[in-house]
């Protein structure tokens, strides 16, 4: 029997055909879209704000 090594990163098994680029790349797309979300709610919420004084 073959004996294979594992590689572990965090407590986690490691992809082998994810990158760590790929990986990082896919943390700033995901904490972009989070940004996007948080913006266009801050802006919603800024509009709805100023239409509803008097």
């Amino acid at each position: 029997m073959e004996k294979k090594e594992k590689s572990f990163y965090g407590g986690r098994r490691r992809d082998p055909g994810s990158s760590f680029g790929r990986r990082c790349a896919m943390l700033v797309r995901e904490q972009r879209a989070k940004f996007y979300i948080l913006r266009r709610c801050i802006i919603m919420l800024v509009c709805w704000r100023e239409h509803a004084e008097p």
